[in-house]
Order: C-alpha cells, then sequence, then structure tokens
C-alpha cells in the first residue's frame, strides 16, 4: 500500500457534493482507499476546517480512520519556498500561493502521489510527483 496524499480541493467536492466533482472525487478516494494509504496534512487539514465550525464535525468529514495524518516535513517548507519564488519570478498572479506550494512539496519531499484536481500547478512547480487527477 503506498501513500497518496489527498488534496483539499478532492475532499471539499465531496464534503460539499460539488455538482461538477463530487462524482469524480468520490470515486477516486474509495478507489484509492482499497489499494492505498489516504494522507492528509496540516495544511489541507486547515483549507477543509473553513468550511466547520466544530473540530469534531470536521473529523467526520475526514476520519482519522480513513486518512492517516502526517506532520509537514521541513524540508517540503524549503522546497515549497523555492517554488514560491520561481512562481512570484513567472509572474504568479495569486498573491500567496504558499498552501498548495507546501502541499505539493510534501508530496515531492515524502515521494507521495498526489490526488488532486488542480493538477497544473503541481506539474509545473514538481514535476517528479505522480499525480492522479482528471
Amino acid at each position: 500500500m503506498s501513500p497518496v496524499l489527498v488534496d483539499s480541493n478532492v475532499l471539499l467536492d465531496i464534503a460539499t457534493e460539488d455538482p461538477r466533482w463530487f462524482g469524480w472525487s468520490s470515486s477516486m478516494v474509495d478507489q484509492l482507499a482499497q489499494t492505498d494509504v489516504l494522507v492528509i496534512d496540516p495544511i489541507i487539514y486547515a483549507e477543509v476546517s473553513v468550511h466547520y465550525d466544530r473540530i469534531e464535525e470536521l473529523d467526520i468529514v475526514i476520519p482519522p480512520s480513513k486518512f492517516r495524518r502526517d506532520p509537514l516535513p521541513y524540508e517540503a517548507g524549503f522546497l515549497a519556498g523555492r517554488a514560491l519564488i520561481r512562481y512570484r519570478r513567472a509572474g504568479g498572479a495569486r498573491a500567496v500561493p504558499v498552501p498548495d506550494l507546501y502541499i505539493g512539496a510534501h508530496a515531492a519531499v515524502a515521494g507521495y502521489r498526489l490526488l488532486t484536481r488542480d493538477a497544473t500547478r503541481y506539474r509545473t512547480y514538481f514535476p517528479t510527483v505522480g499525480l492522479i487527477a482528471p
């Protein structure tokens, strides 16, 4: 069983029953849960948490029994910072993409695949990360 980092956009698609992405996101999580270890980190947890008033509600959506909770490696912080420099030098329009860059860096440093529906940025800044994307 190999670890797969699950991006917050996939989890939010499921939690909000997004009309466009719910089917793909939920089927991918269910499929991967059969053969792989699903992983989240504190940044993913934080991004999903803004949609809930209580931690207990969030833990129902992202149960520890289904999603392993990994800490963020310090090496990922360095790699995210380097990616941020490249992003800004390339004229990146978004003011603070650090959460996405940190998620990609975490996957890269840990050798995890990444389940996401926002593959473009990850492909650009973390080409070694195996992406599972539409």
